[in-house]
């Protein structure tokens, strides 16, 4: 149990809630369950090893369980006439003495700060000695990795044959770099990291008895940045209550750790993957405004790719978090392929490390995340030898490359590098012209089927359309439309149909932007759900239930959505994938 508040009396330290609550036996102890099982019972059939090396990352209990063990080992009861347990008193003078630090015959030693033969010779010379008034002489070596060859190897016959009195605790961060000549002499324990529901669980129990008002989500966000430490998450409890002043909520939280808002990030994650890089940069701009550190910003969407990435191979997990954050993670998984996520995964992370060794961190992750955002709509390397195959010609030893256009993603450079070897070009087979698109919808839909992604973002939220049929598209463009808009579409367009293709800008106030009627008829189909009599009638059924999102029956998963005709085009209008001409990138 915890100890009581030493900080109630104004003459006295206040103590911090890591040493306040630190566990004094094997049934306070957070998330070691498998190694306190064993310990249990090694105790309780008397197989007590002479040597423990205790392994695993910074805050998880390695000291705190050694000085448990100390403690089981020596405990006499309140009688004085007890053996080992697994339950020591912690009323006799040896479990007193031990918990303070206080104790002769329970001996600790940093090897941080001891690390050479002479120190560990005097620690032989002690062993031989029989304890003053505990049952075992204990010695507890912190950090026992830092100590050096020489002193390893003068420890070692003692450490294989020690006195029957004597019992070796070693705890160390860093296992592989103890000799194996040491491991084998040892019963060896390695703790994980306390999952972060146990965390929660634990730091809410002590919120509470220090009478601390403190919400969900910001346990959730304190367990989560404690990396499965219970050390560093007390530490930062201790600070979010200071910082609060005794009612702790999730933004003061992120306040305090330079965090970004979950609703935030995947916004930021979606508009990097659509291609969006001014408003890529105006969100990372805000977000650093309100306090989120870049690096962290980079953490947390190396995070959603991996969560995203979960969902597409394995929906089911979307159970695990929250309706809102669900849906929208399952929409993005069904948008975006695996080679998009797995590229994203490998540009974030190389963007990661330059973040974290540049002089601008800011600086630096918006670099990554431009970078991220013009290679949104690059093939893969499949495609892109596939279209080195289909489109450019036979690549034969011996002579030039030809050169390769470049699309809007600045993709054709990087196909182009593909050709490292000179090539002799052999003109191809004219691959067959596509069907004229014959709306302003159906265009969109043939330039997102070719996976312009930056194109079909500026088509669906900055342009007007003003006139559109087979061969002329008339346009009112927005100040965020790109200035050369008009050509590509007029060059892409006619390279892909096979036939001559003019877009011309119009000073012509033109429909509504694609998004802008998506919106109104998402509206009106709401409007018409909640209309409903069904509907209604569940409503009313089920009090506190509420519509939460309204879909066609068969939708498709395109960002046209219901602007493309769920029936499939009669299949002499369009040739067969394979003989699909791949576009430039």
């Amino acid at each position: 149990m915890a100890e009581a508040n030493p900080g109630s009396d104004p003459a006295t330290p206040y103590r911090v809630l890591a040493r306040k609550y630190r566990p004094v036996d094997f049934t306070t102890l957070v998330g070691q369950e498998a190694m306190v099982r064993t310990l249990r019972n090694a105790i309780a059939t008397g197989r007590i090893a002479h040597a423990f090396m205790l392994t695993g990352v910074r805050g998880v209990g390695k000291t705190t369980t050694a000085r448990i063990i100390a403690r089981a080992l020596n405990c006499v009861g309140p009688d004085g006439t007890g053996g080992p347990t697994v339950d020591p008193c912690g009323v006799c003078d040896n479990c007193k003495a031990i918990t303070e630090d206080r104790h002769v015959d329970v001996i600790e030693m940093d090897a941080a700060s001891r690390t050479g033969i002479d120190d560990v010779r005097e620690l032989i010379e002690g062993v031989r000695y029989r304890p003053v008034s505990a049952r075992y002489k204990v010695y507890i070596i912190d950090e026992v990795h830092m100590l050096s060859e020489k002193a390893f190897n003068a420890l070692l016959k003692t450490l294989e044959e020690p006195p029957p009195h004597v019992k070796f605790l070693f705890a160390t961060t860093e296992i592989r770099k103890v000799p194996v000549t040491v491991l084998s002499r040892c019963q060896r324990f390695d703790l994980k990291r306390v999952p972060q529901e146990t965390l929660v669980e634990h730091f809410g129990r002590i919120a509470q008895t220090e009478k601390v008002e403190i919400s969900p989500e910001a346990l959730s966000l304190l367990a989560r940045a404690a990396d499965g430490s219970v050390r560093d998450g007390l530490s930062m409890l201790d600070q979010a209550i200071a910082h609060g002043g005794g009612v702790v909520d999730a933004g003061q939280v992120r306040d305090m750790l330079g965090l970004a808002d979950r609703s935030r990030v995947l916004d930021l994650f979606e508009k990097t993957m659509r291609g969006d890089a001014p408003g890529m940069v105006a969100a990372l701009g805000e977000m650093h405004d309100s306090g989120a550190d870049p690096v962290v910003v980079l953490q947390d969407l190396l995070e959603l790719t991996h969560w995203v990435t979960r969902l597409k191979v394995a929906p089911d997990a979307a159970a695990a978090t929250a309706d809102s954050e669900s849906v929208q993670g399952l929409a993005m998984a069904g948008k975006l392929s695996m080679a998009s996520l797995t590229r994203a995964w490998t540009l974030l992370l190389k963007g990661l490390q330059e973040t974290l060794a540049a002089p601008s961190p800011l600086r630096a992750a918006e670099m990554a995340l431009i970078r991220l955002c013009y290679v949104a709509d690059l093939p893969s390397p499949g495609d892109a030898i596939k279209m080195l195959q289909n489109g450019g010609g036979v690549a034969v030893p011996g002579a030039a490359a030809p050169a390769m256009p470049r699309g809007n993603g600045g993709g054709g450079g990087a196909v182009a590098r593909l050709a490292t070897q000179p090539v002799t070009a052999v003109a191809p087979q004219p691959a067959p012209a596509m069907p004229a698109p014959r709306t302003f919808a159906e265009v969109v839909a043939l330039f997102e089927s070719r996976r312009e992604a930056r194109l079909v973002h500026s088509l669906m939220h900055h342009v007007h359309e003003v006139r559109c049929e087979p061969g002329l598209i008339e346009f009112r463009p927005e100040p965020k439309a790109p200035p050369d808009l008009a050509p590509r579409l007029s060059e892409l367009l006619s390279q892909w149909t096979g036939r001559r293709w003019i877009a011309s800008v119009s000073n012509a106030e033109g429909k509504p932007t694609l998004i802008q009627q998506k919106a109104a008829k998402a509206d009106d189909l709401r409007s018409s759900a909640e209309n409903n009599e069904l509907v209604m009638a569940i409503l009313k059924t089920f009090p506190g239930a509420k519509l939460e999102a309204v879909k066609r029956k068969g939708e498709q998963t395109s960002m046209l959505g219901e602007f493309v005709s769920d029936e499939p085009p009669p299949a002499e209008e369009y040739p067969a994938d394979d003989d699909i001409p791949e576009s430039e990138f």
